[in-house]
């Protein structure tokens, strides 16, 4: 071979692996809170606030119940209606993915909410999957110029003081919810299709706990 088609073959197998990277997804990861310090939120978190009231306080707590025994709590307990604290993970950016958490509603008068959000883009638009113990129903939103807006819901018993999980996957224009392992229902929508951060997401006054989270970039059709 002459150097000419050498050089033109190092070129092509060069393009094809650029092409292979972008096309192949992050690894999974698996978010648990054993080893992270209490009081304080952890590191590659921050956290951030849809409407009104106090910021969310977000702390690793010890919990006996929870997966190495610490799980990430919302602990503030702002009674503001339209007050959605979230903790955004850093480590994420995509669009196709997969997010599940494990998740117990502990308190709340107002009400008793977990929820697992994706496609981030900032405080006020995003999509996000929820079940509140207090309502017994588990909706779907998408949260558009600070607005959510409704597109799919299930009633089903969520139990307070009690770990259930709750999986959101976006995939293109496509949004499965499932809770407690179980497909509740799937929703087609096309308001953000970029990339974005994945995040956990509570409501008014809800007392929750996390404890471990899946994430699951999905393969580029």
């Amino acid at each position: 071979m002459d150097e000419t088609h050498l050089s033109q073959l190092i070129s092509l197998l060069a393009m094809a692996a650029a092409v292979f990277a972008v096309r192949t997804p992050s690894s999974a990861q698996t978010i648990t809170f054993a080893e992270e310090q209490t009081g304080a939120l952890p590191k590659n978190f921050e956290s951030a606030l849809t409407g009104q009231g106090q910021n969310g306080r977000w702390e690793v707590v010890d919990d006996a119940t929870a997966v190495g025994g610490r799980a990430l709590a919302q602990l503030d307990a702002d009674s503001t209606d339209y007050r959605f604290p979230l903790a955004i993970i850093g480590s994420v950016n995509a669009a196709d993915v997969e997010i599940t958490a494990r998740f117990k509603p502990v308190a709340g008068k107002v009400d008793q909410a977990g929820g697992v959000v994706v496609r981030f883009s900032d405080p006020n638009n995003y999509y996000v999957a929820r079940a509140n113990a207090l309502e017994d129903n588990v909706r779907f939103y998408r949260v558009v110029a600070g607005r959510r807006q409704e597109l799919a819901s299930a009633n089903l018993r969520v139990a307070l003081r009690e770990w259930h999980t709750l999986t959101l996957r976006a995939e293109g224009d496509r949004f499965a919810v499932s809770f407690d392992g179980k497909l509740l229902h799937i929703t087609t929508d096309k308001t953000f299709t970029a990339a974005g951060k994945v995040a956990l997401w509570t409501k008014a006054d809800s007392i929750t706990h996390f404890d471990r989270i899946e994430i699951k970039p999905l393969p580029i059709p």
